[in-house]
């Protein structure tokens, strides 16, 4: 599942950069449709972004093996 979210967040990033893209170096700033979707495509990748960042911390977290997920470190002493 995790996975699977992840990719559909890269395609929907890409999919927003093509709007952002587009509107800045293109003519879709011209068209009165294409400026709503861009701006919906802006939206969607500071969206994305927080959500991959925050997908991949926990996926970090969770596979570090440190003690900082339990109250006591279960590692030996030097």
């Amino acid at each position: 599942m995790g996975f699977a979210l992840l990719m559909l967040l890269r395609v929907l990033f890409g999919a927003s950069m093509v709007f952002i893209i587009g509107y800045v170096f293109g003519g879709f700033s011209k068209k009165p449709g294409l400026t709503k979707w861009t701006k919906i495509a802006t939206i969607t990748v500071i969206v994305a972004f927080i959500a991959v960042n925050i997908i991949l911390l926990r996926f970090a977290f969770s596979r570090g093996g440190g003690c900082h997920q339990t109250s006591v470190c279960e590692q030996p002493l030097k």
